[in-house]
């Protein structure tokens, strides 16, 4: 099933950075390359899926047959809930990866994009046209116990944004955000937004038919 919204077509359009907002892939680009910190700490406080967003991702967990991640926190005005009105994109493939895309954008004034993948069996970084999807890595650091790598040079839906990738139990996962300094969204204001997206991820198991 693949479910994606035309609104977020057009205000990617607009932009003129994507082509398409799919799992599919385009030419090379990249974020600012400057390398995060080694490690960040995590703020002490333990994450929750909010009530209103677990359903949406309960029901993605048990349609794929694997884990996936609830973000309890998303860059405002984003929330994280599946078939809310944030939701840019929805695709889950015969193979199960799927990717989850959030986005708001205001000629002129601001866009925050950040979208979250999932690999179920897989742990090698995936194919874009022979090119790897994610590239330009620079480095790995610990979130919040969680060992990821940083990537700054992605294509398809994460083109220009810089993206953190990490294994669990046999699957890939990542999640990434859009770099825009001429609309207020610096590196280092995104390398902030993931370590706290990472910090507060929830794990949902799907549940036994």
């Amino acid at each position: 099933m693949n479910r994606a919204f035309p609104w977020a077509f057009a205000l990617v359009l607009t932009l003129g950075v994507f082509s398409v907002f799919a799992l599919g892939c385009t030419e090379e680009d990249s974020a600012k390359a400057n390398s995060p910190q080694d490690t960040v700490a995590a703020e002490p406080h333990e994450a929750t899926c909010p009530p209103a967003w677990k359903a949406g991702w309960q029901k993605l967990a048990d349609q794929i047959r694997a884990p996936v991640y609830c973000p309890s926190w998303l860059p405002d005005p984003l929330t994280g809930k599946i078939g809310g009105q944030w939701e840019g994109v929805h695709s889950v493939t015969p193979q199960r990866s799927y990717l989850i895309g959030f986005i708001w954008f205001e000629r002129g004034a601001g866009e925050v994009h950040v979208n979250l993948r999932g690999y179920p069996g897989e742990t090698g970084v995936p194919a874009c046209n022979g090119e790897p999807c994610f590239s330009g890595l620079t480095g790995q650091k610990q979130v919040a116990g969680q060992k990821v790598n940083v990537y700054t040079v992605n294509r398809g839906a994460d083109t220009w944004h810089v993206l953190y990738a990490w294994k669990d139990n046999g699957s890939l996962y990542s999640v990434s955000q859009h770099v825009v300094p001429e609309l207020g969204v610096s590196y280092s204001r995104v390398v902030q937004n993931l370590d706290r997206i990472m910090a507060g991820l929830v794990k949902i198991e799907p549940q036994q038919s």
